[in-house]
């Protein structure tokens, strides 16, 4: 047997195994924290519009259209494609919304993080 050789790990570092616990704890609060957000997030509402108000969405942080308006005015029977026009932006632009406050709250997690 070699002498010197006492068993178990972390004993001659002075207390490594507590410096993993502490970033296990730290790391668990921070799941914590970004499900928190999360669940903030998906239940903020957005609103996305197009043609100056002309076409409105209301949709939530989880992405899911939870209203829609459209003047009567711009309801053309001849021109069906400009209120598609109009629905697609509307959407893309609520869409956008969703991302940057996305990006905003949870990139602070994210951060430095080798992606």
């Amino acid at each position: 047997m070699s002498k010197g050789f006492r068993g178990g790990f972390g004993q001659k570092s002075g207390g490594g195994g507590n410096n993993m616990q502490k970033m296990m704890q730290q790391a668990q609060q921070l799941q914590r924290e970004m499900e928190k957000e999360q669940a903030e997030l998906s239940e903020k509402e957005f609103e996305g519009t197009a043609g100056g108000g002309m076409v409105k969405l209301t949709m939530n942080g989880a992405h899911k259209l939870t209203a829609i308006e459209i003047k009567p005015e711009v309801v053309d029977p001849d021109d069906v494609e400009m209120l598609q026009d109009l629905i697609v932006a509307a959407f893309n632009d609520c869409n956008e919304k969703i991302e940057a406050e996305n990006e905003e709250k949870m990139g602070k997690y994210t951060q430095g993080l080798p992606f």
